[in-house]
């Protein structure tokens, strides 16, 4: 049953992905290459991002601003990447211009090109929910189910998976709309993504940021359960009950707010 249901989280963050990679993606390679090497790019960036914070955390506050520089300052450096990114394709766009001339073959149509920029966004969605939720859905796996104080009719791990598709869908088309403005120089297009992305992570990061603290950290922990004082309560299928968490032997719990 929680194999059916972690098969089932996994499918609704990266089920859309997957049939726009098997129907658009897949047939070209340019497109696939696209895909892979942006991905690699952002999953290298969040890597770098959270070995930066990683001195900082936890945050043990309940104020507001740390979470916001915290956000802040790493939507920054995507939106610096996703520029350096725009750059890159504009350098290659114009050898393959100047290839095409020589050999008298048509230049980059533009659905070829925002096909380009859709497979590059496809990447850095797919690398954001690999980041932020799949790597958070392997206790799905096991005899039982995660909640929170906060939404305690709907298990974490579905929520993490919505979160993760509305981020591929953000991340996905935002390079669309990014690269189309930094080509035409449309100002209004340049700041409409970073702003979606920056509002989309404080409300989503208010919301649920302590939590996925608390999953990670009880993760790290739980080899050393002594250690770890957090208050864990076990759902299972037929009872409930409180017990100091080792997810290896539990694989879900429900972390007390």
């Amino acid at each position: 049953m929680t194999v059916a249901a972690g098969i089932g989280y996994v499918l609704v963050a990266l089920g859309p992905s997957l049939s726009l990679f098997a129907s658009v993606i897949s047939k070209k390679p340019f497109l696939i290459l696209t895909v892979l090497s942006s991905t690699l790019l952002w999953l290298i960036s969040l890597i770098v991002l959270s070995g930066i914070w990683r001195g900082f955390l936890p945050l043990n506050t309940t104020a507001w601003w740390p979470f916001g520089i915290l956000i802040f300052s790493s939507v920054a450096f995507q939106e610096g990447l996703r520029l350096f990114f725009w750059k890159i394709y504009k350098r290659l766009e114009d050898m393959l211009d100047a290839f095409a001339d020589r050999v008298s073959k048509p230049h980059l149509l533009l659905t070829d090109k925002m096909l380009i920029a859709l497979a590059g966004g496809l990447g850095h969605g797919v690398a954001h929910a690999v980041f932020f939720c799949i790597s958070l859905l392997t206790p799905a796996f096991g005899p039982a189910t995660y909640f929170v104080d906060r939404c305690s009719q709907v298990p974490f791990f579905l929520l993490s998976a919505v979160i993760a598709l509305a981020f591929v869908t953000i991340h996905t088309f935002s390079m669309v709309i990014a690269f189309n403005g930094y080509t035409e120089g449309n100002k209004v297009d340049q700041y409409f993504v970073p702003i979606v992305h920056i509002v989309a992570g404080m409300v989503v990061k208010s919301q649920s940021l302590h939590y996925i603290f608390a999953l990670y950290f009880t993760t790290v922990t739980s080899n050393y359960p002594s250690s770890f004082s957090c208050s864990i309560t076990i759902y299972q299928p037929q009872h409930i009950s409180c017990c100091p968490a080792n997810i290896y032997n539990t694989n879900i719990f429900t972390i007390e707010g």
